[in-house]
C-alpha cells in the first residue's frame, strides 16, 4: 500500500446509505475514499424509480461513487449494467453477499454462492463489458458453508476484479454470531486479487487489528460501524 495508507470504503446498506446520507456524511466527516450504493435491482421487468434517482450522478456529491448491482440471472445483469453504462459509470460492484431470505431464496446475492456454475455464467456475461467497465465483488464466505467462496477463486480471472470484499460470515447467519477469521484467512491467502475486509468494524482499533493480521489488505469496508 502506497505510504502504508489503507483505503476506507462505505458499505452499501439498504434503506440507510442512500444519496442524502452519503452526501451529508461526506460533507460533515469525510475520510471515505469510495461510497457504494445499495444494490440496484430489476423488479417486474424494470427498475425501481427510487433506485435510479439514488444513482444519478447529479444527486451525488461524494468523491467517488460506485453503484452496486445484485448478482442474479444474466439477462437482468445485462439490463442493470447497460443502464449504469448509459449513466457514465466505469466501475460496478457485484453483490454476492446479501443474506436476507427474501433475496437469497431467489438465488440472488449470497443465495447464489452455492451454485458456482451460475456464478461462472454471470462472470462470463460481465466479461464482455471489459475494458469499458471494471468490476469488484462484495461477497460472504458462502451461504450454507464457508468453503463456497473458495470454490469461486478459479473463476475470478474471468472478470479480473478490482478487488474482492469479503464479509466473513455465511448467509444463513445474516449478522448473528462471530465472524469466521480462519476462513477469511484461507481466502485471503489463496486469492490472487486485492482483498477488502468487511464485518464488525466498530472502531479505529478494530481496523488496526485487521491490518496487523492481514498486511496485504487493500481496504476496510465499514457498514454499521460507520453509521
Amino acid at each position: 500500500m502506497e505510504n502504508n495508507k489503507i483505503k476506507l470504503f462505505s458499505a452499501p446498506l439498504q434503506g440507510y446509505t442512500d444519496a442524502p446520507w452519503r452526501n451529508i456524511h461526506n460533507e460533515l466527516f469525510g475520510g471515505i475514499d469510495t461510497y457504494y450504493t445499495p444494490f440496484l435491482r430489476i423488479e417486474r421487468g424494470t427498475f425501481r424509480n427510487r433506485d435510479i434517482r439514488d444513482i444519478l450522478p447529479e444527486n451525488n456529491t461524494v468523491p467517488e461513487l460506485v453503484p452496486q448491482i445484485i448478482a442474479c440471472a444474466p439477462d437482468k445483469t445485462i439490463m442493470m449494467t447497460d443502464r449504469l453504462k448509459e449513466l457514465g459509470y466505469k466501475k460496478i460492484d457485484i453483490n454476492l453477499g446479501c443474506p436476507f431470505p427474501l433475496i437469497a431464496n431467489k438465488c440472488m446475492g449470497s443465495g447464489m454462492l452455492p451454485y458456482p456454475a451460475r456464478i461462472k455464467e454471470l462472470f462470463e456475461t460481465l466479461s464482455h463489458y471489459k475494458p469499458d467497465i471494471s468490476f469488484s465483488l462484495k461477497m460472504r464466505l458462502g451461504y450454507n458453508s464457508p468453503d463456497e467462496a473458495m470454490k469461486l477463486i478459479p473463476y475470478l480471472d474471468i472478470i479480473n476484479p478490482v478487488h474482492v470484499t469479503i464479509h466473513p460470515r455465511i448467509g444463513v447467519q445474516q449478522y448473528k454470531g462471530d465472524v469466521d477469521i480462519n476462513s477469511f484467512r484461507e481466502f485471503y491467502n489463496n486469492c490472487n486479487y486485492d482483498v477488502v475486509y468487511n464485518g464488525d468494524i466498530m472502531s479505529a482499533g478494530a481496523i488496526d487489528v485487521v491490518r496487523s493480521e492481514f498486511p496485504r489488505i487493500k481496504g476496510i469496508m465499514i457498514g454499521r460501524g460507520l453509521l
